[in-house]
């Protein structure tokens, strides 16, 4: 009598078992030639595996990398266990110290929030429990199905937020079934799932307001089918789907007009005009861009003179986070003074806001964007913001003096901010004697020893010529705090800034790299 075929399908989910972080697609199912009965060739989502589908010379699939795939006997495989099975071994047995470290939930803001389990110790096995669960997390347990979707609304009716990441689910039927069922579900965690493309014949999610999508493999033309399924729909999380076009039309933006929430980082957009397609989307306040390859950003209306327009891109749009990109270029930082109502950027580990890489430092960005309160993650306050502006003039002033056409050209915001602190009226007159002149250019700063092997040294007040460069400075600091023979390094501790500011070219002066009068310089010992 042969033996019985596996009963796994090509395209099909699964884990290895006893470990359901090990999951991979089938795309193969039948004999191995060499080797008896019936095996099972697997394509591992981790790219933890032996070859590409070939296997002593003979192709049976084609894998994803050249070494993510093996083949596996089928009692070796698990294709899972359905969402409410899952809930059961979650909640209703005895938990480790582990596992009730993850029972959590995500926030708006895709951080997770710790589930509170009032009287857990009491009625950790009684039904009682899941019918009072509003959040579940059965990440990693090998879901592969929802089951019988009418049990799951009678064990766990309260729930709102779901975390199934990482499980084994394909079809979006399971997750619509889910979504009908439990009418307070609100808010879902997808990431980690292969979802299929299909989502012809679905009811519409009409309470569905969170979606997290992270790490799926999806495209934006898939997107653009689940906004008529989602119309109220409110944050949507895409996070590392190497997402590079987005199909999103001026029509099609009316499926997303509940959406505020955007997450796209992590993905591979690099062209503006892609992102340009959610400009309409008329709920958007937050859109998240980092860790993309964008190295430009322009508003497409900024040359317009018409300040009626009432239809403006971005209209709502109130944080954009940038981080981690390729901007370089200061017209893409000034651009983003044309958006409404932007006050919340992200530009950190980008070339344009690393002085290293030939960018400029905090006060100069806080400088140049008129609107912006939260600059990478840190408050602007009133103060750092006229003490950055005053800086910005006096440097532009020091290094371009009257050229004014240089000046529109390059810093747009200069007349207006040197007007706004009236720093026309420091120029010394023709008749100012010499030492009118100095004190005119002298800085208040004070210099603070932080190295290990300096000892512990009072904080120094010192007031110096503006012109003085950073070589002349380590020099003086070397007298002031008698640290002969210790190699030093200069820091300015910007305020609001997470990090002080190397100070690294000795040739610039004190104003060319943005100390102002009363700036603290941290003293240093290189290494």
């Amino acid at each position: 009598m042969g033996e019985s075929k596996p009963n796994f399908e090509i395209g099909q989910r699964v884990h290895s078992v006893g470990d359901t972080r090990r999951i991979g697609t089938v795309k193969y199912v039948g004999s191995v030639e060499g080797y008896s009965g019936n095996w099972v060739g697997v394509d591992w989502d981790n790219g933890d595996g032996k070859h590409d589908g070939s296997f002593n010379g003979v192709r049976y699939f084609q894998a994803t990398l050249q070494k993510s795939a093996s083949f596996v006997r089928p009692q070796n495989l698990s294709s899972g266990i359905t969402m409410l099975e899952a809930l059961m071994l979650r909640y209703r047995g005895e938990t480790t110290k582990e596992e009730e470290d993850e029972m959590y939930v995500l926030s708006a803001s895709n951080k997770k929030v710790s589930i509170q389990l009032v009287g857990k110790d009491k009625i950790q096995n009684k039904l009682s429990f899941l019918e009072e669960l509003s959040g579940a997390s059965i990440a990693y347990h090998g879901v592969s199905s929802a089951g019988i979707p009418s049990e799951i609304s009678s064990i766990v009716p309260n729930l709102k937020e779901l975390d199934l990441t990482g499980n084994l689910l394909s079809n979006w039927k399971d997750v619509a079934a889910v979504s009908q069922e439990l009418a307070g579900l609100s808010a879902i965690n997808l990431s980690n799932n292969m979802l299929s493309l299909d989502v012809t014949g679905l009811p519409i999610l009409r309470n569905i307001r969170v979606l997290v999508l992270n790490y799926t493999g999806i495209k934006w033309t898939q997107i653009d089918l689940l906004k008529d399924l989602l119309p109220s729909l409110e944050e949507l999380h895409l996070r590392g789907n190497t997402i590079s076009e987005i199909t999103l039309t001026s029509e099609s933006a009316k499926g997303f007009g509940s959406l505020h929430i955007l997450n796209l980082e992590e993905n591979c957009i690099s062209e503006w005009g892609e992102v340009l397609k959610l400009s309409e989307l008329p709920s958007l306040e937050q859109l998240h861009l980092s860790k993309n390859s964008i190295s430009r950003v322009f508003y497409p209306f900024k040359d317009s003179m018409d300040t009626s327009i009432s239809n403006e891109a971005f209209q709502n749009l109130r944080c954009l986070f940038l981080g981690a990109n390729s901007i370089a270029d200061l017209e893409s930082i000034d651009s983003l003074n044309f958006f409404p109502r932007l006050s919340d950027v992200r530009l950190s580990e980008n070339p344009v806001a690393d002085p290293g890489q030939g960018g400029i430092p905090r006060f100069g960005l806080i400088a140049r964007l008129a609107k912006v309160e939260v600059l990478n993650g840190s408050e602007v306050s009133r103060r750092e913001r006229k003490e950055s502006e005053i800086r910005y003039v006096r440097l532009v002033m020091s290094k371009l003096h009257d050229n004014q056409e240089e000046i529109k050209r390059c810093h747009p915001r200069f007349n207006e901010l040197k007007s706004l602190h009236g720093l026309e009226d420091e120029r010394p007159s023709n008749g100012a004697t010499g030492p009118q002149k100095l004190s005119s250019g002298l800085l208040t700063i004070t210099l603070k020893c932080v190295g290990a092997s300096m000892g512990e040294k009072p904080p120094l007040t010192k007031k110096l010529p503006s012109t003085t460069t950073v070589g002349k400075l380590k020099i003086l600091c070397e007298t002031f705090f008698k640290l002969k023979s210790i190699k030093l390094k200069l820091f300015l501790q910007d305020e609001g800034s997470p990090l002080p500011l190397l100070l690294d070219n000795e040739m610039e002066s004190l104003l060319d790299v943005g100390v102002g009068n009363e700036s603290t310089i941290l003293v240093d010992e290189a290494t």
